[in-house]
């Protein structure tokens, strides 16, 4: 359930507006929690995740994402493994679009292929002498494989604070459509806060959050998560 594709992470996120990037490239990370909108996937445990993707100049992407995962919830689903493909367009100087479509798929256990599902998605980015803004959304028509729709909306804005040291703020919301089919902590929408700072050294990019949501379970409950991760060209 990786909603920066990759996060995450978890995480296709292009800046081909920048300037070329190169077709295929892979992506590992090492993170002290796999959280999915502040809910860990991992039962508060560490994840190795890794991806796989090409990107054309005109924008176009694709790729692949996987990342160990515990529900803990006496079943064995160890894996997931999501494809996606989108299109990034530069509207202007300051204003990006990316759009696509995701799909997670769960292994490790008989039962895990009923939890995959579909997501769509679009995120509009903002840049100015200020930082980088984002309004994100997607949106599931069988979320977890339950029949139900589920949207996730997120803004973000991102701040260097010195050079190659950045901040980054955000604030999502999670909706069910119908919490008798699928409810967070029996309701039907919960927030999640997020506090980030990144930075790189010497080709490895670090993460250091701190986030929290208003549910009370122990999976969702304030944290810390620390990652590490290298994305390789080919």
């Amino acid at each position: 359930m990786n909603k920066t594709i990759i996060a995450a992470a978890t995480t296709c996120l292009l800046t081909l507006s920048s300037g070329a990037m190169a077709a295929v490239s892979s992506t590992v990370n090492l993170a002290s929690d796999y959280t999915f909108n502040g809910v860990s996937q991992t039962g508060n445990e560490p994840a190795l995740q890794a991806s796989l993707d090409y990107a054309a100049d005109s924008g176009f992407y694709a790729g692949t994402w996987a990342s160990n995962v515990d529900f803990g919830t006496g079943e064995d689903t160890n894996i997931e493994w999501d494809v996606y493909a989108g299109q990034y367009f530069q509207l202007n100087d300051k204003f990006g679009l990316d759009t696509g479509i995701a799909y997670y798929t769960y292994h490790g256990d008989s039962a895990s292929d009923t939890y995959n599902y579909p997501e769509a998605y679009a995120k509009f980015g903002y840049s100015t002498s200020m930082g980088d803004s984002e309004v994100n959304f997607w949106y599931s028509w069988d979320y977890f494989g339950l029949d139900v729709s589920h949207y996730i909306a997120m803004v973000a804005h991102t701040v260097e604070v010195a050079p190659g040291h950045n901040i980054k703020v955000s604030f999502d919301r999670s909706t069910s459509a119908d919490e008798n089919k699928w409810a967070w902590d029996g309701k039907d929408a919960y927030n999640h806060y997020r506090v980030e700072y990144m930075t790189s050294w010497q080709g490895f990019d670090f993460n250091l959050a701190a986030e929290n949501t208003d549910m009370d379970i122990d999976s969702a409950d304030a944290r810390v998560v620390f990652s590490v991760s290298r994305t390789f060209s080919f």
